[in-house]
């Protein structure tokens, strides 16, 4: 994906240098769609309007949006302010309804985002209706980036260029205090591999709750993220899908005053020479790591001839615990050595049960 072409999309006037695209879940009325995009333009938070016509929810019965029937209100409501107006598309027929409708940018959701049979028929139907509108995917809803990657490729092999990406989190098992767990290292290995693309985060979806939204915005500004999308509504508790995690423009607007984008120059001399120290460490941890590794092997090789199996849980369970509590000692976070731990000894057992069947 290195031809892409820019959004079109300008930046937030509260929001220096990064894009914004605030507005209701979904497009409930045509009144309230235009109370919330005009309070929006006026208080300058938006780069761009967002509002679902098609809602996809889990279970029959849920809010699904008015749909097409909804496609007139977001055109007034950009008429009215003069921002560009954006929604969800999931089928063929949405992005030609959209395209019909005149709609300005689309999105692509987490669980279209996931079934690529579903991106390939949406891909095909973009490129054919409407190849030069903005077109943003949200990551699929399993920390796959491979699944995110190939979303977004199979629309530029389709012929669409203006392509960026909306990071929303990631559904995990573990408990977490979000909706969507953030796992940050995902859209930044996105960036690094696709430094041209843009990179907006979803902070509703992610936090699941409007307290999480600003703490959330303001890790992604860290991260050199493009901009956000953001769930406004003129009366959240009366929203009629997601109120929990919406916030009202006038929220908005202070949110993004207190926002802090970092664009202060770094002092080279005093960082290369962390930077150096750092790069001589992580060489001695992967010496450590080939030594450890080795002792494994020679383990399975012992275990092999002894006809013993690869894994020994208990004792697995209780070193896992003492060196968790000894990093913690050490100031180490223990969800950071769990995570490092596990990873370290998958591939000692995968190492030993390669060697138990040579």
């Amino acid at each position: 994906m290195d031809e892409l072409l820019p959004l079109n999309l300008t930046e937030s006037k509260l929001l220096p240098g990064r894009l914004v695209i605030a507005g209701p879940c979904s497009a409930e009325s045509p009144d309230s769609l235009l109370e919330c995009s005009r309070l929006l333009a006026a208080l300058g938070c938006a780069s761009a309007l967002r509002a679902g016509a098609w809602k996809p929810r889990t279970r029959p019965g849920s809010f699904e949006g008015y749909g097409a029937a909804a496609l007139p209100w977001l055109r007034e409501a950009s008429a009215s302010t003069g921002l560009p107006i954006g929604t969800e598309v999931a089928t063929p027929e949405h992005a030609k309804q959209a395209a019909e409708a005149d709609v300005d940018f689309l999105w692509i959701g987490a669980r279209t985002a996931a079934n690529p049979f579903a991106m390939q028929q949406l891909a095909e139907a973009i490129a054919y209706h409407c190849p030069d509108k903005a077109i943003l995917v949200k990551n699929p809803l399993n920390p796959d980036i491979e699944l995110w990657i190939g979303a977004l490729q199979r629309l530029y092999l389709a012929g669409v260029r203006r392509l960026g990406a909306i990071h929303r989190g990631f559904s995990v098992c573990d408990a977490s205090p979000y909706r969507n767990a953030p796992l940050w290292q995902i859209p930044l290995q996105l960036h690094r591999r696709f430094p041209k693309l843009p990179l907006l985060h979803d902070p509703s979806h992610t936090g699941g709750t409007r307290s999480l939204i600003a703490p959330l915005s303001q890790a992604a500004l860290d991260l050199g993220f493009d901009g956000l999308m953001i769930e406004c509504h003129p009366d959240p508790e009366q929203a009629m899908s997601d109120g929990g995690q919406q916030i009202t423009p006038a929220e908005l607007a202070d949110m993004l005053r207190r926002l802090r984008v970092r664009t202060g120059t770094r002092p080279d001399d005093a960082i290369d020479g962390l930077r150096l120290q750092i790069d001589e460490l992580d060489n001695q941890l992967l010496s450590i790591l080939a030594r450890r590794m080795n002792l494994t092997d020679s383990i399975g090789r012992l275990k092999r001839d002894a006809d013993m199996p690869a894994l020994q849980p208990a004792r697995y369970s209780r070193l896992l615990s003492t060196l968790i509590s000894r990093g913690e000692t050490a100031g180490l976070d223990s969800r950071f050595l769990h995570s490092l731990l596990e990873t370290v000894h998958e591939e000692s057992i995968r190492r030993q049960l390669l060697i138990l069947n040579e």
